[in-house]
């Protein structure tokens, strides 16, 4: 799944870690969602829509390889 939670981030002047403790997982969580090797929890992407004051679907979208 594709997202923007890196550009996201970067607007905010956020590191990974900090992300991760506003989120309450690890760096480790945030980078591998940041390249695409991990899709967050429901959970953890409603806490990312909250975080951001946006809808889940503003952050993320799937890739081509995911609708087929």
């Amino acid at each position: 799944m594709k997202n923007r939670l890196k550009v996201l981030r970067a607007e905010r002047d956020w590191s990974q870690a900090t992300l991760a403790e506003k989120l309450d997982c690890s760096r480790q969580t945030i980078n591998s969602i940041e390249k695409g090797k991990y899709d967050p929890s429901l959970t953890l992407a409603f806490k990312m829509a909250k975080l951001f004051e946006m809808p889940i679907e503003d952050i993320f979208h799937p890739s081509d390889e995911d609708l087929a």
